[in-house]
């Protein structure tokens, strides 16, 4: 098999000389790469003890930017070796510059703009930095984006993004409806809009509980968090869930998806929640995810919109459940495929 050089800005920690990621996806897409390639994974040594196991045999982690472009050039022995470079950040760019320098075969996997992720985080003023790291990577590389609002030149490939397996489309469990129940799985951090909803959640008129599944990444908003949600038995928080099965015990357990970003790419968990038929409610922010999907439901940032969306989907659950069964799901292995055949086909 070809070799392939898997880079990413994510954060990886070591433990018994085994390997744990921060982000599922960033899991199970080195590995499914792996099935087609020899991969070699890159990316960033972690300070934490991460939660999902990476099942590979060759994986470096580096503590600074210096050590990640060693890893990067010292991989340049190989012969017939491709790179895959995961989103557009510093690290990954200084490397992409290097591999470029060398004239290396390189793929840029684009998951969601970055502009707004860096204007959201960092102010307006950091998106002039995206731009440029963004215009130079994607007129060399060859791009596969998740979707085409991210990349519609014509060297670009827009492709279905999936953590699905066939388990997820079977055994589907009967909804409870005697009362809303939303789910929130992400990441507590500002940009995820969650902090903002929690407060619009206090003032619904009707009965209904939240439940968020995420990890919250420093003391700062865990505190900010916690004063959200106390004193309020409405709001759970179970805290992280790496089990898969568990997760989709999560999912099985509530009625409806919440997901308050202000930004998003496209995020997995509403596969999720519709490979589950649970419906998905999103904001006016985010609307380019629903991608003709049935199922996700789309209101204004406010009581009286959100309201007025819970009320219809409780409403008509069973005929929105039967709208989503004419989705297509795609699957986590056909994903695979897709990038396989594009990286050996260039």
């Amino acid at each position: 098999m070809d070799n392939l050089v898997v880079l990413n800005n994510e954060k990886i920690s070591e433990k018994n000389k085994k390997f744990y990621c921060k982000n599922f996806n960033f899991k199970i897409l080195p590995e499914g790469l792996n099935k087609f390639f020899n991969v070699q994974y890159i990316a960033r040594k972690s300070r934490t003890n991460e939660h999902h196991e990476l099942n590979l045999q060759n994986v470096k982690i580096a503590s600074n930017i210096i050590q990640f472009i060693y890893y990067v050039i010292s991989t340049f022995k190989s012969k017939n070796t491709k790179y895959y470079i995961i989103t557009i950040t510093p690290y990954t760019f200084l490397a992409f510059l290097f591999l470029s320098l060398f004239r290396k075969k390189i793929f840029v996997y684009l998951i969601s703009s970055g502009y707004e992720e860096w204007k959201f985080i960092l102010g307006s003023w950091s998106v002039w930095i995206y731009h440029l790291m963004y215009s130079i990577v994607t007129s060399k590389a060859t791009v596969i984006a998740l979707h085409e609002r991210l990349y519609k030149k014509n060297n670009g490939h827009v492709i279905e993004s999936s953590t699905l397996n066939q388990e997820w489309l079977r055994d589907l469990k009967k909804p409870d409806l005697s009362k809303i129940r939303f789910l929130n799985v992400s990441r507590v951090n500002p940009e995820k809009g969650i902090f903002e909803f929690l407060e619009m959640f206090k003032e619904l008129k009707i009965d209904a509980e939240i439940s968020i599944i995420g990890k919250i990444k420093n003391s700062t908003l865990q505190n900010k968090f916690q004063s959200v949600i106390k004193n309020n038995s409405n709001i759970l928080f179970p805290g992280y869930i790496s089990d898969r099965k568990e997760l989709m015990k999560a999912y099985d357990n509530h009625n409806i998806l919440i997901l308050p970003s202000y930004t998003e790419g496209q995020p997995y968990v509403v596969d999720e929640s519709l490979a589950r038929r649970r419906p998905v409610l999103i904001f006016e922010d985010i609307r380019h995810i629903v991608k003709g999907r049935k199922g996700i439901f789309v209101c204004e940032r406010n009581i009286e919109s959100l309201t007025k969306t819970v009320k219809f989907i409780i409403q008509n659950y069973f005929d929105i459940q039967k709208d989503i069964d004419q989705n297509k799901f795609p699957l986590e292995e056909d994903m695979f495929k897709q990038i396989s055949n594009i990286i050996k086909k260039n």
